[in-house]
């Protein structure tokens, strides 16, 4: 039996491990458009802080996950992208569900109806795991944009709450 794993609020001295992390996704090279991470500073801002959580064991960060306002515009309050990462070395390790699980809970907890990602086709692992949590795919954006001199397409998948927004 392995260490006990716990979801937790992310806090800002969790961001070095955060980073690395998600170094460790950008590498792969097809979770991500994003060549390097950004500053705590930058990242902070981008993401809400009601709705940010990591997996964590023995003090080390398995993998995170966060929210994104998808617009400014008060109509769209309650829609949100997911980001999210796992180490490599815990990939296939039930962390990424536990976080899915719990982040969906927490977005609804605070008035979200809608959660939205966008994944290069690639990504079987992110594709099945939003597909598994009740995200269905919405739409394809062929050749949206270029890495490496090479066009990729984004699936766009949502997931709508049963308990948020069903009025």
């Amino acid at each position: 039996m392995g260490p006990i794993v716990v979801i937790d609020k992310m806090k800002s001295s969790d961001w070095e491990q955060v980073r690395q992390i998600y170094l460790e996704g950008i590498e792969t090279g097809n979770a991500t458009f994003q060549t390097e991470a950004p500053s705590w500073e930058s990242w902070d801002q981008d993401h809400l802080s009601e709705c940010r959580i990591v997996a964590r064991a023995e003090g080390q960060i398995l993998g995170w996950v966060a929210l994104t306002p998808t617009s400014g515009r008060r109509v769209y309050a309650g829609v949100a992208e997911v980001s999210g990462y796992v180490g490599k070395s815990n990939i296939g390790k039930g962390i990424g569900s536990k976080l899915m699980k719990d982040l969906i809970e927490l977005s609804e907890e605070k008035g979200y109806w809608l959660l939205q990602s966008g994944i290069f086709p690639e990504n079987k692992t992110s594709l099945k795991l939003h597909n598994k949590f009740g995200f269905r795919e919405v739409g394809r954006r062929e050749r949206i944009g270029k890495m490496n001199n090479i066009w990729h397409d984004v699936i766009l998948v949502e997931r709508r709450s049963s308990v948020v927004g069903v009025d």
